[in-house]
């Protein structure tokens, strides 16, 4: 099937998402930024159709950024081999599942935020016109380095997809009689993921720009960095660290972990076992740098001057972590837990509730030895109850008001328009 013809097909279920969707609520650029937020009495947005409505604005659909490798043989090979994994429940299959359909966990929006944020800020007029896609308001490099944004993250998705068939203490046997699927759905997780992250390593090195270069490097740094952050159970999958005792918390409230010089690794000291700030580290690392100096790199290649370069990074931080915040309270929108339903034990709801019930922890740590004995059933029904949801809308509101408050510092477009509805989108998930 031809490219024009995939892109049509798409762009009609797009258009018949948005028909049957809720009327967009445009918000005001002027005013208080409380304001924005305050939507409890208004129509509410729609997360597909804010995100078809700015894709409309830079050109095509954001799933479409990679679509030249995701269409060649190699990732088409695997394709076939993915088939075989059907019923064997490996992560693999959900990680394809989230990556192939829309919704509101929708991961191949970051290239889509990165272009929108180009848009949005302009560029300097000393670039020249070749360099400029006009008919999408962009340069072309920073459509390459939105793709890389997306192969970047997409590949690390993909290598979290691999599964601990064995302890440590018998690594290395023989697992092809016992664990013959999941061996097989690893080999192509991790194939797969390195085929992803070495070809946006190659369209990195082709944006000819050394300073976007280390820039996204040490993103990557902190995506593996991240992996690293506290205790691991079995899957090694993260756990909670036990929560601090008040009097020896951080008196530093702010939570605001910056980076002014990319080639310092991110100071995690003093934040484990404080809620906030280790749920600020961990996604930080996890997720907020890369969109932060992805939005940051795409404002360098538009000859933006440094402060700007550097609000570009804060909207993609705090974007990225109003985002997870958003992310973590779904498992938590229901009173009883679905049977066999299992949720990020590092999310804020949990982190927040083992401040006011460290009892709860003693049910958490038993993932050490065995992840299968947690009761998740009874961790959901603790936190329902405690004060972690409510601290968690919080947090959400906090960082998406510092992302707003970013965009007002730009000229009034489309793009930025696009943003904010965006950002008032996730308040209504």
């Amino acid at each position: 099937m031809s490219l024009s013809r995939l892109w049509s097909v798409q762009k009609s279920v797009k258009m018949a998402v948005a028909t049957v969707a809720q009327p967009v609520r445009w918000i005001r650029t002027t005013g208080c930024i409380h304001d924005k937020l305050a939507t409890k009495n208004v129509q509410k947005h729609d997360w597909n159709r804010a995100v078809s409505e700015a894709e409309k604005i830079v050109g095509y659909p954001t799933s479409f950024l990679s679509l030249r490798w995701l269409l060649s043989d190699e990732i088409a090979n695997v394709a076939l081999h993915l088939r075989k994994l059907v019923g064997s429940n490996h992560p693999l299959l959900k990680t394809a599942k989230n990556l192939l359909y829309n919704g509101k966990n929708n991961m191949q929006a970051w290239g889509l935020i990165v272009l929108l944020v180009s848009k949005a800020a302009g560029h300097a007029e000393s670039i020249p016109d070749m360099e400029q896609d006009k008919s999408a308001g962009v340069l072309h490099s920073q459509r390459g380095l939105a793709e890389v944004t997306e192969m970047i993250r997409i590949s690390h998705l993909v290598h979290q997809g691999l599964v601990n068939l064995q302890p440590v203490t018998v690594a290395g046997s023989d697992l092809a009689a016992s664990h013959g699927d999941m061996t097989f759905g690893n080999k192509i997780a991790l194939l797969s993921g390195d085929y992803l992250l070495s070809n946006s390593c190659s369209e990195l090195a082709s944006l000819r720009n050394q300073e976007v270069i280390e820039l996204i490097s040490s993103a990557v740094r902190d995506l593996t960095e991240s992996e690293f952050i506290g205790d691991r159970d079995q899957q090694n999958k993260p756990l909670p660290s036990k929560p601090k005792e008040l009097a020896t918390k951080s008196t530093d409230a702010s939570v605001d972990f910056d980076f002014n010089d990319v080639a310092i690794p991110l100071d995690t000291d003093g934040t484990i076992g404080d809620p906030e700030r280790e749920w600020a580290v961990r996604h930080i690392m996890s997720a907020g740098s890369l969109l932060g100096k992805s939005c940051q790199g795409a404002l360098k290649l538009a000859g933006q001057p440094k402060e700007l370069q550097h609000q570009g990074y804060l909207f993609g931080k705090h974007l990225a972590l109003a985002w997870q915040a958003c992310l973590d309270l779904e498992p938590f929108q229901t009173n009883t837990l679905p049977m066999g339903t299992t949720f990020s034990l590092v999310s804020a709801p949990v982190l927040f509730h083992l401040e006011h019930d460290p009892s709860v922890y003693e049910e958490i740590i038993k993932g050490r030895e065995n992840v299968e004995i947690i009761d998740y059933a009874k961790v959901h029904a603790a936190v329902i109850k405690g004060p972690g949801l409510e601290k968690t809308r919080d947090l959400q509101r906090k960082h998406s008001l510092a992302a707003l408050k970013v965009l007002d510092e730009l000229p009034s477009s489309d793009a930025r328009t696009a943003l904010q509805n965006i950002i008032l989108a996730m308040q209504d998930l």
